[in-house]
């Protein structure tokens, strides 16, 4: 790939990169986030917890009593930024969801417009990377990463644009301020926009006929506009930011990551895709029916070594090593063209990969929709919380290595967003978010994962079981205990807790009746008796 460059590739013109059908498939991309009240991803409600929290009168008892939170940098605030005015204009909620929609635009223009750069027309095998838009590290909801790669991806094929065009200072002078945006926004946007960058320039040093040191050192040097970020990270790791790099090497664990970057609903159709784009790949390594941009293909090196080397917990961040998988596959098969110039070929390959990529929208679409109303069915229990209260969760969740998950491991924060309530379960690592727990009565009750309930074969070490951990819960520091999701099998009688609302079959809320009131006949004193009414 370090060679001299082999003749160009000459994308022929059909509909399959068009500008009708490429916008098209852009619209495309946002329909299975239009119908839900909320993005369905696992994480999204904490996060949304945090917005509430940061916009909230400092005044207010959720900044006063329950939570404090300090301005600060850390390379980890896109979209906690970008929700300020968001917010203001549209709300919370409607606000967070416009930004979701906004990251997963910002992923398939960033693939189309690579595409583009690179062969001077999308060729039609680039297609098939287009459902990477709903990749499994956006499913988990790693919105501040998420959009910091969203940008990364269109400030590359920027780069390569100016590149192309020689026009070094304008290149030199926007990056520095592309670079700063991206670390802030989050840091592995900038690190995977320097190892693109950096791949481009290698190349294109080689091209020039530069010998492979030379070209390696020369390339670094024309990078040097994306080095100013270097300096906000010394700030940030100065500071309170102490997390640990653990975790490498787990080649078991990295399979599956690369194997889960579609994961979904369908599992056996997930698995065909990814190998489908696996196999698509390997095709272009060797030349047969497809072959690989010179460009594009070590970047794509690059970040496989980039993916093979980081540890599952980067600067105490956890799973930095899968966030990354999707990616690699995205600009290995964005690479790719047919060698030779061919209509016929290009319908075939445009057509099929259109098709799955609708296929895939249409079930996620469903998916969605389905993780949505279940969501908004447990909601419904907050119309029974008072504002300003005090509500200790907990969501009854599969093992972890189900393929699909309800994605309600951190729905009761959106006690927090929409009844300005304490709820346990927030992120409060020093140096990756800003937000602090005050609420001193919660303590050892109050942080992340307090939240999570597993089954005991797969629950973490350390993890307090139901109904043990209902029984052992400071009862005055809190107002009512919200069981999410729980099947009405495992519906408990407490002691000094009053049921006042249930999902039907799955999720009850009860109320902390104040010492001395009266309970249920039905209550026992070690909360180990099922309850029998709804």
């Amino acid at each position: 790939m370090f060679r001299s460059a082999p003749a160009p590739v000459d994308t022929p013109a059909g509909w399959w990169n068009s500008g009708w059908f490429l916008a098209l498939m852009v619209l495309v991309s946002i329909v299975p986030l239009l119908a839900p009240v909320t993005p369905p991803l696992t994480d999204l409600a904490e996060h949304m917890g945090r917005y509430r929290i940061q916009l909230s009168d400092p005044s207010s008892p959720l900044r006063a009593e329950y939570f404090s939170f300090h301005w600060a940098f850390i390379a980890n605030l896109g979209v906690d930024l970008l929700v300020v005015p968001m917010a203001a204009l549209f709300g919370l909620e409607l606000g967070v969801k416009l930004i979701v929609i906004g990251i997963v635009a910002l992923t398939t223009t960033g693939m189309i417009w690579i595409a583009r750069e690179a062969h001077g027309r999308v060729p039609a095998p680039a297609l098939f990377a287009l459902p990477l838009a709903y990749s499994f590290p956006f499913i988990w909801g790693f919105v501040n990463f998420l959009l910091s790669m969203a940008l990364a991806l269109n400030a590359y094929a920027l780069w390569l644009r100016l590149g192309r065009q020689g026009r070094w200072r304008l290149r030199n002078g926007l990056f520095v301020v592309i670079g700063l945006v991206l670390t802030t926004a989050h840091i592995f946007g900038w690190a995977v926009l320097c190892l693109l960058a950096y791949a481009a320039e290698v190349v294109r040093k080689r091209d020039a006929g530069r010998p492979m040191l030379l070209a390696l050192w020369e390339g670094g040097l024309a990078c040097l506009s994306l080095a100013p970020p270097i300096l906000l990270l010394l700030v940030w790791r100065s500071g309170d930011a102490k997390g640990a790099n653990q975790d490498f090497f787990d080649w078991a664990a990295k399979y599956v990551y690369f194997i889960s970057i579609l994961r979904n609903h369908w599992r056996n159709f997930d698995l065909a895709n990814v190998y489908l784009l696996w196999g698509l790949v390997s095709f272009g390594l060797v030349g047969v029916g497809v072959v690989m941009n010179r460009t594009l293909g070590v970047a794509a090196l690059m970040l496989i070594l980039a993916y093979l080397l980081l540890p599952r917990i980067l600067l105490g961040s956890a799973y930095a090593d899968m966030r990354l998988a999707p990616y690699v596959v995205m600009i290995a098969v964005v690479a790719l063209a047919v060698p030779r110039p061919s209509r016929r070929a290009g319908h075939i390959l445009a057509g099929t990969a259109t098709a799955i990529f609708l296929i895939r929208i249409i079930g996620l679409t469903q998916s969605f929709a389905a993780h949505d109303a279940a969501a908004q069915h447990q909601l419904a229990a907050l119309d029974h919380v008072k504002p300003g209260s005090r509500v200790f969760v907990q969501v009854a969740l599969q093992c972890i290595g189900r393929w699909e998950t309800t994605r309600m491991d951190h729905l009761g924060a959106m006690a927090i967003v929409r009844r300005d309530a304490f709820a346990n379960g927030q992120w409060t690592d020093p140096g990756a978010q800003l937000v602090r727990i005050r609420y001193a009565p919660a303590r050892h009750w109050a942080e992340d994962p307090t939240e999570i309930l597993r089954p005991p074969p797969c629950a973490p070490r350390r993890t307090r079981f139901y109904p043990k951990s209902v029984n052992d819960l400071p009862r005055k520091a809190f107002d009512y205990v919200w069981m999410i999701d729980l099947p009405r099998a495992n519906w408990y009688s407490f002691p000094g807790l009053e049921p006042i609302w249930t999902g039907g079959k799955r999720g009850i809320l009860y109320r902390v009746v104040p010492t001395g009131s009266a309970t249920s006949a039905s209550d026992t004193p070690t909360g180990s008796k099922p309850r029998t009414a709804a």
